[in-house]
């Protein structure tokens, strides 16, 4: 069974909601931090740090994109935006699915993307166990 995390916009996040390509702009980014990381370091920790590949498909236009890995280790991970609630009150959200055959790498690259964009965005992250993190400033 598919197992889902969701980067939740509420109060005090930093942006409403995102796009896909806002989204995938994001990644990029973090996937070049990686490489600046890597080239302090002295090694491809990048390769190790973001082992997949951005896919979209025609069927998923607009509405997903996954990841594709680029080893053994890690499959996909497929990553879509959303919004819940009366349409007076919309709540947008990024909605992280680990398909049925996601690997355990997977499962953690997808956590620390999901915290990765949280922490940026400011935002609620409810993550694939169903546990609830708060990057979003309450009072």
């Amino acid at each position: 069974m598919a197992q889902s995390a969701y980067i939740k916009f509420v109060s005090g996040s930093a942006v409403s909601a995102l796009t896909l390509d806002e989204i995938k702009e994001k990644l990029l980014h973090y996937r070049d931090q990686l490489g600046q990381t890597a080239k302090q370091l002295g090694w491809e920790y990048d390769e190790a740090g973001f082992p997949y590949t951005i896919e979209t498909k025609p069927e998923g236009e607009g509405k997903w994109f996954y990841l594709k890995g680029t080893n053994a280790l890690y499959r996909n991970i497929v990553i879509g935006v959303g919004s819940e609630g009366s349409p007076d009150e919309q709540r947008h959200y990024v909605q992280f699915v680990l398909p049925d055959n996601a690997t355990h790498g997977d499962k953690s690259k997808g956590n620390e993307y999901c915290k990765y964009l949280s922490k940026l965005l400011k935002a609620e992250l409810h993550l694939f166990n169903g546990r609830t993190m708060y990057f979003n400033p309450r009072k």
